[in-house]
């Protein structure tokens, strides 16, 4: 066999493999003898590049080459449906179609999927383009990310599909790597995602396919669209879709009774617990493709389907105490601790009470029988009490505490918030261990220190703030437990390279309230050193991009605080950046100052936050949308039409990344 029918045969045979593992769920090898071919592939395609193809199943294992999002405008409109919450609605649709039509009519009923929406472009049997939602208008070509999912096939099986169609689904979080993903993202230090719709939503905007391809992402598709299709019938379709290697639920049923969609709603209402999958609702479609047209659209959404949305789950369950937490930042977090109960397939022991005012609402008393909901969230929430089980016997009112619950410090609740905070950030100690956390973390100093290391190093009486991290000795952390030679040089390591941090990631590190990293960029490349910064009055600090009142007033707080300023110089005096380096200074110019620049567009020379940074450092501004005060719109290859047309409009000047480059240049 010749090398190049050797690799397409092996490609059709690993994407046959892969359909029948991720679609089906009906291997038919072991892992092992997959892997195996798989790696066959993939040294033939090593051995001749001449035969390689963006399609071919080794390249679902994505890049780690980091590519700006380009937007594309969609062939069809992705419009959103009509929400319906009751049978009542239901029946209003129903009786509308039947109006309207005046002849019989299909229901398809389908599961509405809690995740993101995608529309798939295939051109002669071949994955071209995979685009976000978006505006409905245009989305975001996910297309390297859209590859790495392996129950999406790069190439259809059989030869019976249009030329050229699109197809739209959702791409999903299975529950199981959703937990496996917040146990990683809690091991690392980093915030986790509230539900999978939110995960798999920010999983599909990463610019790393290859972090994509770990993710394990999912999908499911539920609607073909364009010319030549094998049938009228959208049931009809979907079913013709399977063929060709497309995963589509088997939760969908044709009805032609209001009572059967009825009896398919109730069904799933109960049975949805049990999916692998999060689902928010139930999706109602007039199956025949002629009578949507007939019922058309309204600007928003089709007159010919709507979605009906599941009341969030809930549960009855006894009140037994409430905790109030400190946060990092002093704000304080009333949790609930409950009698246990099922809801949403998990044991929920913890329910959040938010603040005050909901606290007041709510009347609740400690013993009171309360109504808990979780709609996809990690922590439920309480959203009122059964008042009709209280007995003489009521228990005392839950109200929010004075002080603060760690160090009796008065709490203060400032004009305009709904949280309390304790104002004790210098003595409160889980203030103390989460400043400390948080300089330690990832993306600020990177020291090799989590939530335990702080709490042992605190307890042990070592730390009272981040300063004293560099004073630590050897000896002091070869006494502790669990502490061996080889783990202190770790950390000792971790303590020297934080050193060079630059500046921004320094200043980010010190968890001034408001300054996040944006935010600390902003003001490293504005006052250049800690000083400066240190000495800025209120005038100054507002007239920098972006910084506000409010992050402003946080600023001069924070250093106006003698502990912070004595920590600042413990850091400085051990040799952490607290100013920009000469390199980064020399590079800076005042060629663009005064000048907003929007950029759009793919570009060849550099990354859009390439020129991102070479428009900061030459003293110009960035913003993502176009208005009277932009003056320049740095445009690359497959710009944005509508961006295109409003710069036009107002008179705005468009150049290429050629004439900017010049710009800067001269």
């Amino acid at each position: 066999m010749e090398i190049k029918e050797k690799i397409e045969s092996l490609r059709k045979e690993i994407e046959l493999l892969n359909y029948r593992y991720y679609v089906l769920n009906q291997p038919t090898i072991s892992d092992f003898e997959f892997d195996g071919k798989l790696k066959e592939l993939e040294n033939l395609e090593a051995e001749y590049p001449e035969y390689a193809d963006p399609n071919s199943p080794t390249q679902r294992v994505g890049s780690d080459i980091n590519n700006n999002f380009v937007q594309v405008e969609h062939i069809h409109p992705m419009l959103s449906l009509s929400n319906t919450y009751s049978e009542g609605e239901i029946r209003e649709f129903y009786d509308r179609t039947k109006k309207a039509l005046n002849e019989d009519f299909e229901i398809v009923c389908e599961l509405k999927y809690d995740g993101t929406s995608i529309s798939l472009i295939y051109e002669n049997g071949s994955l071209i383009r995979a685009v976000t939602r978006g505006d409905g208008t245009k989305g975001d070509d996910v297309t390297a990310n859209i590859r790495t999912i392996k129950s999406i096939p790069l190439k259809l099986h059989g030869n019976n599909y249009p030329p050229l169609f699109e197809i739209r689904g959702e791409v999903l979080l299975p529950w199981n790597t959703f937990h496996e993903l917040n146990e990683e993202r809690e091991k690392n230090e980093e915030p986790l995602f509230a539900n999978p719709r939110n995960a798999a939503a920010g999983t599909l905007k990463l610019q790393n396919s290859k972090v994509v391809a770990q993710r394990k992402l999912d999908s499911y598709l539920y609607y073909l669209l364009g010319d030549n299709l094998p049938f009228d019938g959208h049931y009809e379709n979907l079913q013709a879709v399977k063929n060709w290697g497309f995963k589509v639920s088997d939760a969908i049923r044709k009805c032609k009774t209001i009572e059967e969609v009825l009896h398919f709603i109730d069904y799933w209402d109960k049975e949805r617990k049990n999916l692998p999958v999060a689902t928010d609702g139930i999706v109602l479609k007039i199956n025949s493709g002629k009578q949507q047209r007939n019922l058309g659209w309204t600007a928003k959404s089709p007159r010919w389907a709507i979605a009906y949305k599941f009341q969030a789950e809930s549960a009855e369950t006894k009140l037994l105490s409430v905790e109030f937490s400190v946060g990092r930042t002093g704000t304080i977090t009333p949790i609930a601790n409950l009698e246990p109960v099922l809801l949403s397939g998990t044991i929920v022991k913890r329910a959040s009470l938010h603040n005050e005012d909901i606290i007041n609402k709510l009347d609740i008393h400690y013993g009171d029988s309360c109504y808990i909901e979780k709609g996809g969230e990690i922590i439920p929430k309480i959203t009122g009490v059964n008042k009709n089980t209280r007995t003489l016997f009521l228990g005392e009112k839950v109200t929010f505490v004075k002080q603060c619950p760690a160090c009796g410090t008065p709490l203060i609740r400032l004009d305009g918030e709904s949280a309390h905070h304790c104002p004790n950030n210098s003595g409160c100690p889980p203030q103390i261990k989460g400043m400390i956390e948080h300089f330690v973390s990832r993306k600020a100093m990177n020291i090799n220190a989590g939530e335990e290391t702080i709490n042992q190093f605190y307890d042990n009486g070592l730390i009272r703030n981040a300063a004293d991290l560099y004073h630590i000795s050897l000896q002091d952390i070869l006494r502790l437990e669990r502490w061996g030679e080889k783990s202190v040089a770790n950390f000792m390591e971790s303590l020297e390279v934080s050193k060079q941090v630059p500046f921004e990631r320094v200043l980010f590190a010190l968890g001034i309230r408001f300054v996040g990293e944006t935010v600390a960029k902003k003001l490293a490349n504005a006052f250049h050193d800690i000083n400066n910064l240190m000495n800025a009055s209120y005038q100054q600090l507002i007239s920098v991009d972006e910084i506000g009142e409010v992050i402003a007033q946080s600023i001069i707080q924070y250093f106006s605080e003698e502990s912070n300023v004595k920590q600042v110089q413990k850091l400085q005096e051990k040799g952490l950046q607290f100013s920009l380096s000469e390199k980064t200074m020399a590079e800076r110019t005042r060629l663009l100052k005064g000048k907003t620049f929007v950029i759009s567009g793919v570009f060849s020379e550099h990354s859009r936050d390439e020129y991102k940074e070479l428009i900061d450092k030459n003293g110009g501004k960035n913003t993502s949308s176009i208005s009277s005060k932009t003056n320049f719109v740095l445009a690359g290859e497959n710009m944005g039409p509508a961006k295109l047309e409003k710069a036009r409009k107002l008179g705005i000047r468009i150049i290429n990344e050629y004439e900017f480059l010049k710009m800067i240049n001269d």
